[in-house]
């Protein structure tokens, strides 16, 4: 379900996810999104929801969280506890069954320190995965420094690969912005190379321009470059995936 809420910074909206087995009466929603309350209720008139799902705290998967809580009657459960609402906190490696279906919890900071993403092993044909802004359905996510960090997240997208290579298929990803990618193995592929051909322009910025990477005027000068031509809209995340950027290479000297 598509949240009426496109922009720079979510695509054409927040992807919403309604789960359930075939013949299962409840259902599982996961990131109800902003709060619009038409969006809400077309959410809970797929029938009685058994538990909804944050896969992280950003505003445009969760602003609309605990409204929806109230009109489904139902508990919320999210890595960090301050946002879960009847239920306890996700735990890494979990089984979770509801409304017929299988659903484990990968915890994939990155993005967010709170990330996860929910994996259906039992969808056909090789399994799917609801990534969150971990993976996006066009484009790259952002770091969301200093919330999320870069380390993480490739030990993440690592993560993810091994799981998309595992069943021997394809396995589907499920992004929450933008269309579903067939393989998630092959794109993080494309995700890692990616992060690795932009450390090596920031690096190859600080060795031209003499900056210390530590010097917070250096992010604007490293953006100015790496991201030439950016808009103005998206600037300041271009910023918050620099910072994670410097960040990474400070901690590895």
């Amino acid at each position: 379900m598509l949240a009426p809420n496109p922009g720079p910074m979510t695509l054409d909206g927040t992807n919403s996810y309604v789960l359930r087995a075939p013949d299962a009466a409840g259902v599982v929603v996961v990131d109800p999104g902003p709060a619009d309350e038409e969006h809400l209720a077309r959410l809970a008139g797929f029938g009685p929801v058994e538990l909804v799902l944050l896969t992280h705290h950003h505003g445009d998967h969760r602003d609309g969280l605990v409204r929806f809580a109230e009109l489904a009657s139902a508990p919320v459960r999210a890595v960090d506890p301050s946002y879960c609402i009847g239920g306890e906190p996700l735990r890494d490696g979990e089984r979770i069954q509801a409304a017929g279906v299988s659903i484990d919890v990968l915890r994939t900071p990155g993005h967010t320190a709170d990330s996860a993403c929910f994996s259906l092993p039992e969808d056909e044909p090789g399994g799917s995965v609801l990534t969150g802004d971990t993976i996006l359905g066009r484009g790259t996510t952002i770091i969301a420094d200093p919330d999320g960090a870069l380390g993480p997240y490739l030990d993440s997208l690592e993560r993810l690969r091994t799981l998309g290579r595992s069943t021997g298929g394809h396995v589907a990803a499920l992004p929450g912005h933008g269309p579903v990618l067939r393989d998630l193995g092959d794109i993080c592929d494309e995700y890692l190379a990616h992060r690795a051909e932009r450390l090596d322009q920031v690096r190859a910025v600080l060795a031209e321009l003499g900056t210390d990477p530590a010097d917070p005027a250096t992010v604007g000068r490293v953006v100015d470059t790496v991201y030439a031509g950016t808009d103005a809209a998206v600037r300041p995340a271009a910023e918050a995936s620099v910072r994670a950027q410097l960040a990474y290479l400070l901690e590895r000297g």
